[in-house]
């Protein structure tokens, strides 16, 4: 089951687990110090495809909630019950069954889509963001200009595909990128 909208979580851990239950975009916010670059994320994540918070069922990942909810409007909330994510004295979504996972999105009204392919890794060669030595940088720029972030090949093909982002917004980020790096070299 691939989810529209992206799924926030506290750690790497939730990642592995909620990945096990269904196929989504998912940010970790590692813990209390979310930081401006992850709210940003979390934004624009709100803006393309909606956003699903899924945080432990303690202390923590309240307050955690309540931080994104205070500065990101409109997002929608998972849980699971403090019984579905406890393993030996341990609590947290990491911890919850596959079928808790899907039952906590289900209740959180998450919207299911099909699997987009738009983007591919011919894209990335083309254009110079994998297979190059300025490829790494290149990523990093259009991954801030397109509010994605910054990830490795693999994943940013996976977050243009999950994100939305249309072929023409892709060229119109990368002319951005190619002018910016024109400039650079002019001024060097």
């Amino acid at each position: 089951m691939m989810i529209k909208e992206v799924i926030v979580v506290e750690g790497r851990d939730d990642i592995t687990a909620v990945k096990r239950a269904v196929d989504a975009e998912i940010i970790a916010v590692g813990g209390f110090g979310i930081n401006a670059e992850v709210i940003e994320r979390i934004k624009e994540a709100q803006k393309r495809q909606g956003v699903i918070v899924f945080t432990d069922p303690d202390f923590a990942g309240e307050k955690i909630r309540r931080i994104i909810s205070k500065r990101v409007k409109g997002v929608k909330h998972a849980y699971i019950t403090k019984q579905e994510g406890l393993k030996d004295e341990d609590i947290g979504v990491e911890n919850a069954s596959p079928e808790a996972i899907i039952k906590a999105l289900e209740n959180a009204k998450c919207e299911v889509k099909e699997k987009r392919t738009v983007f591919a890794a011919e894209d990335l060669f083309f254009f110079n963001l994998t297979g190059s030595k300025e490829a790494k940088q290149r990523r990093e720029t259009l991954g801030s200009k397109l509010g994605i972030g910054y990830c490795n090949s693999a994943q940013f093909i996976t977050r243009l595909n999950n994100y939305g982002i249309s072929k023409e917004e892709f060229i119109e980020a990368i002319k951005k990128v190619n002018e910016e790096i024109s400039n650079a070299e002019t001024d060097n």
